[in-house]
This record gives C-alpha cells, sequence and structure tokens, in this order.
C-alpha cells in the first residue's frame, strides 16, 4: 500500500451555507481533507500538522478513528475558520484559531509515494517545500491557498502573492488552484479564459497546472497539451473542501497512470462531487462511487483533449 504524506494544519471549523450549519467546529483543512479521500481510495495516509492543547487529544482519536497517521506538534492554538458562504457560494473567512508553521520534517517522506503540500494559513513556507525537494524524490503536488492568505485589519482572510512563490512552484510536480488563487497568482481570470490562465500558472514553474472552476469544471495544462475536465454535476451542500479532495483523486488516478491526465482530472471531479453532497470529515467517498462517475464523465465531454 503506497504512503501519501501531507503536511498542512488541521483546522476545526464552523461552517455556516444556505443549506446546513454545522453543530460546532468540525475536523477539515486542505491535507487533511486529502487524506481523509485517499485513505477512502484505499491509500495509506499521514498528516503532519500542529495543534493546539485545546483539540490534541481530540485530533488523535479522530485521526486514528479515520485511519490517517498523525505527526502533530503541539501548539499555543488549533487552527479553524468560520465560513460563510452565501447562495453563489462565494465566502468570508473568519479567523478562529491560528497554529504556527511546521518545522519538522518526518522521515517517512523519504519514502512517500507522493508528497502534498496543502497549508491553510503561512505554515508551510518556502522553505520547507525546499526541503521536502532535498528528502524526497515522489512528486510534490501543492495547494497554494494558504500561502495565499493574510488576515486583514478586520480580521478576516485577504489574499496576496509573496515575491518567494516561484521559488516554492519550480519544486512541484503538480499545482492545483481555484479561480481566487488563479487569479491571485497569475492576474488572469479563468472564468473568462481559462486556457491562458492555466497555462501562465504552469508557467510560474510547475510541471503540471490544474485550475478548479467549481461547477464550471476544471483545466490541466502539461506544457504540450491542455484538458478542459467536465464538472460533475451534484447539489454542493457544502462546497468547503472541493479542491482538497479533487486534488486526492487526481492524485490517485496520477499514481496509476502518470500518462492520463484526462482521466486523472475526471477522478477528480467525481471525488469532489461526493465530498461536497455533505459536510464535514464523514463524506461516504468510495472506490465503487468515485469509478462510477468518473466513467460518467469518461462519456460525457469527447471534445476536452484541446492541441
Amino acid at each position: 500500500m503506497s504512503l501519501i504524506i501531507a503536511f498542512g494544519n488541521p483546522v476545526y471549523d464552523e461552517i455556516i451555507t444556505p443549506c446546513i450549519r454545522t453543530d460546532g467546529r468540525v475536523l477539515s483543512g486542505c491535507s487533511t481533507n486529502a487524506c481523509l479521500a485517499l485513505t477512502r481510495l484505499g491509500h495509506q495516509t499521514a498528516l503532519v500538522g500542529r495543534v493546539g492543547a485545546d483539540y490534541y487529544a481530540r485530533f488523535c482519536a479522530d485521526l486514528q478513528h479515520y485511519g490517517i497517521t498523525a505527526y502533530a506538534t503541539p501548539s499555543d492554538q488549533t487552527g479553524g475558520f468560520r465560513l460563510i458562504y452565501d447562495e453563489r457560494g462565494d465566502r468570508t473567512l473568519d479567523v478562529l484559531g491560528l497554529a504556527p508553521p511546521i518545522t519538522e520534517v518526518p522521515a517517512c517522506c523519504h519514502d512517500a509515494a507522493a508528497v502534498i503540500v496543502g497549508p491553510i494559513l503561512q505554515e508551510t513556507p518556502v522553505s520547507l517545500i525546499e526541503q521536502l525537494a532535498a528528502v524526497t524524490t515522489a512528486p510534490i503536488l501543492l495547494d497554494p491557498q494558504g500561502l495565499l492568505r493574510e488576515i486583514g485589519e478586520d480580521g478576516r482572510i485577504e489574499h496576496r502573492v509573496t515575491a518567494d512563490f516561484a521559488r516554492a512552484a519550480r519544486h512541484c510536480t503538480v499545482i492545483k488552484a481555484n479561480e481566487v488563487e488563479t487569479y491571485v497568482l497569475t492576474g488572469l481570470d479563468p472564468r473568462a479564459n481559462g486556457s491562458a490562465a492555466v497555462r501562465a500558472l504552469r508557467e510560474l514553474g510547475c510541471q503540471i497546472a490544474i485550475v478548479t472552476l467549481a461547477e464550471a469544471g476544471s483545466w490541466i495544462d502539461n506544457g504540450e497539451r491542455q484538458w478542459r475536465i467536465p464538472a460533475y454535476t451534484t447539489e454542493a451542500r457544502d462546497p468547503t473542501g472541493a479542491g482538497d479532495t479533487y486534488l486526492a483523486g487526481f492524485l490517485h488516478a496520477y499514481l496509476q497512470d502518470q500518462t492520463d491526465l484526462y482521466r486523472a482530472g475526471c477522478v477528480g471531479a467525481a471525488t469532489a462531487s461526493i465530498w461536497i453532497e455533505h459536510t464535514g470529515p464523514d463524506a461516504p467517498i468510495s472506490l465503487a462511487e468515485v469509478e462510477r462517475r468518473t466513467s460518467l464523465l469518461l462519456s460525457c465531454d469527447p471534445d476536452a483533449i484541446l492541441d
């Protein structure tokens, strides 16, 4: 069984959408959600992050319950957000807690089949990504959301890109960004021109770029060709973690066949579609259902491969 190790602080979030409201704070986080999905797809996963004393025991119990190995370092606070979505799916994020940067790289990174870097708020600095690249030859997949966030004067999250982002990008096999992150990184609106935006994202230095656009699907660029991936149509009761689980599904397929990026994108879309139908870490992702939805996506868009 392949080991996939993910770096990024776990969070306990409060989530409010037009459809649901969580009963208190629930386990979440970019790397956490990816591990949850990958475990249900049959992979051995490990999560590296920092957790405060207030949630430490709960976090360790949660990860044991979900079959994820925890490499948790105690900190003063546990990260978390209050996420409020409007009818369009746009959201505001209020910070409920902030854990410090990750400083330890477990020895198991040497044997990992893949490494995910999925920060939620500046806890995986470029120096950590450079350190990872020095100790593993496995593909490194970056979700840049947490590298682009900072806390504004009103306590809410704002987005900006730092001058050293290109240093991180050149160590990454894959960078997956949503439309807001793509705009921050490239200055291009992927809704207006997805092809140009995903190309600009790849040109930052990674080998493969992915831009996700919710119900509008996603784009993939590997420098030789582009693919437009359809979305699996469903009711998005809670979009939190959609991109995280898309990346998990993509990686699951990528490790099976690195040449078929269109199928990998469809597996990512299928995986995310199950996740957004539910709230919290218990979404019933299964390999059989992911494969069923992937088959439907593969049959619905014959013109998705673009030169």
